[in-house]
Formats: structure tokens, C-alpha cells, sequence
């Protein structure tokens, strides 16, 4: 199944997604998205971009090397943030970083009126096929 496969088949799954993406945070690239309305390349370059900030920022980075080196894993490369929820006015972002490909990130964007823990499970159980597809 390709990236895109994947993607909208999550889409259609999480209830009220309009957007699906996915990230490379090495590489600041958006690999694929789905969204059920056209944006401006400069919009979807900005989602990718703070999506590297979010799971892989300066002051992230440095709460993670705290919290290994306070457990004994001091360079595990072990990440502590990997399921983010942005609330704004209209909507949810749920931000989750692949399991598989710890710098890749999965984005959906859901209107503000979804069930949150059915949204959030949602997510979690499209993981899996995004990852595959990857």
C-alpha cells in the first residue's frame, strides 16, 4: 500500500479528519497528505516544519536527554513525547510519531467537534498501515 493509500484510508477512518499528513523530521519533508480542501504549499510546508518543532525542538530535545539521563538511559535515543493534541479554535491536531521510523510523524487535523478519545484511538490504530506503507 503506498503513503497516500495509507493516508486517505486514515482519513476516512478518524472521524471528522480533513487532513492527514506525513512527515520526515529529519528532513523537514512532507512525504504525503490528504486534505478535503486544496491549501497553499506554504501551509502545508509550515505543518511539516512544526511538526519538527513540536516532536524534536531545542527545549523538547533537552527535556528528553533530562528525563533519560535522570532513568539510566542517558544515550538510548529514547523519545518521551510521542503522542502531541493541539486544541485551536475550530479544530484538533493529533501529532504521532511513528513507532517504526522515530524521525516520521503522522499529522490529522479533525473539526473541534470530534469525540477526542475516539479521534486519538483512531489515530493510534491507523499507525499501523501508515508505517507498513512507509
Amino acid at each position: 500500500m503506498s503513503i497516500d493509500t495509507a493516508l486517505a484510508k486514515a482519513q476516512g477512518s478518524i472521524p471528522e479528519c480533513l487532513a492527514a499528513g506525513y512527515v520526515d523530521m529529519s528532513t523537514g519533508m512532507l512525504l504525503g497528505v490528504r486534505t478535503v480542501d486544496s491549501h497553499p504549499q506554504e501551509v502545508l510546508d509550515l505543518v511539516a516544519a512544526a511538526t519538527a518543532d513540536l516532536f524534536q525542538g531545542q527545549n523538547v530535545t533537552a527535556i528528553e536527554k533530562l528525563f533519560r539521563r535522570s532513568r539510566g538511559h542517558d544515550e538510548d535515543g529514547r523519545h518521551y513525547f510521542n503522542e502531541i493534541l493541539v486544541f485551536s479554535e475550530n479544530l484538533l491536531h493529533v501529532f504521532l510519531r511513528s513507532k517504526r521510523h522515530r524521525d516520521q510523524a503522522a499529522v490529522f487535523v479533525c473539526r473541534g467537534s470530534v469525540n477526542v478519545g475516539m479521534a486519538l484511538t483512531k489515530s493510534r490504530l491507523a499507525m499501523g498501515e501508515i508505517d507498513a506503507a512507509v
